[in-house]
């Protein structure tokens, strides 16, 4: 019973990269510019969405979600690990621990359903558009990304509730830099097969499910697409849906490569540092790549500006 309330009297020891000191500098000069031009680049986005009547559709209502959902999950994990990589002290107080790990995993997953609920509006955007504004009305819009959203408060109600019932026997040290379900299932000290079986579970519902939908809409998107003899209208297709599509290239291959990767198939720097990229460096890309291929929003960004200064 000592060892079982160590944890939650001291609080737990974030590792991260406290292996290679030298570098920790670097890494926090480079995350605290990463961290931001997330906060500049996705409030922007939130702002200029706001603002401009044209914006007022479907894709920039739930790319405004996705931006709130980028500057919430990356705050929650970002500030504690800056003052990690500033300072000597590695430490998180058991409360800290607990409030990242549920928010952090609820603002994720809700991204993973966000993502595919973002795909069938660019379904029914190029494969639909007669019945488009029909479809995605803003009363369906409202509860799909309310759906997206409950999704995510109920995975992490669900796995960080059972993640923190285990019982830890004074283990303290998470070879992470932040607190994350698989690296504290590890540090249980009873058998957690069960544990590690909800986990796939839920692995399997917020990823592998949603970017199977995701992959069969853009299958469909292809091959619409392709039917459009003109090819400034199939430009056009393809601009509305490429900004998507490297978006979700990039969450998805980062995650499902830390959360159904078999963690004996790579080392734990190639954790970090992959986390490091869905964590850090993915909230700050989207904005930039929705901006910059985006006409729409360039110029309402050019408006935006014009009226500022």
């Amino acid at each position: 019973m000592q060892w079982t309330n160590d944890s939650r009297l001291l609080g737990f020891i974030l590792v991260g990269f406290s292996d290679q000191p030298q570098l920790e500098l670097i890494l926090f000069g480079v995350i605290l510019f990463l961290y931001f031009m997330t906060l500049l680049g996705n409030s922007t986005i939130i702002l200029v969405s706001l603002l401009d009547s044209k914006l007022h559709n479907p894709m920039y209502f739930f790319l405004s979600h996705l931006s709130f959902l980028d500057l919430c999950f990356t705050s929650s994990i970002v500030p504690q690990l800056l003052v990690n990589l500033g300072s000597s002290d590695k430490s998180i107080t058991y409360g800290g621990c607990v409030v990242q790990l549920y928010v952090s995993l609820a603002l994720g997953s809700t991204e993973c359903v966000l993502l595919a609920v973002m795909s069938y509006d660019r379904y029914v955007a190029v494969c639909r558009p007669l019945h488009y504004s029909f479809v995605m009305h803003p009363r369906v819009c409202s509860i799909l990304a309310s759906m997206a959203w409950l999704s995510g408060v109920t995975t992490t109600l669900v796995q960080s509730t059972l993640t923190l019932q285990l019982p830890f026997c004074g283990n303290r040290k998470v070879d992470h830099f932040f607190c994350e379900v698989p690296v504290l299932i590890k540090l249980a000290c009873v058998d957690t097969t069960f544990n590690q079986a909800e986990l796939f579970v839920a692995s399997v519902l917020f990823l592998v499910v949603p970017l199977s939908l995701i992959m069969m809409s853009y299958e469909n998107i292809a091959q619409a697409v392709l039917k459009i003899k003109s090819a400034l209208g199939r430009r056009k297709a393809f601009r509305t849906c490429s900004s998507h599509v490297m978006v979700v290239i990039i969450f998805y291959g980062t995650i499902i490569f830390m959360y159904l990767q078999p963690a004996k198939s790579r080392s734990k720097d190639q954790g970090k540092f992959v986390s490091l990229f869905y964590t850090v460096v993915t909230p700050m890309l989207n904005p930039l790549i929705y901006t910059l291929r985006n006409k729409e929003v360039k110029a309402a960004l050019k408006k935006f500006m014009g009226k500022t200064l």
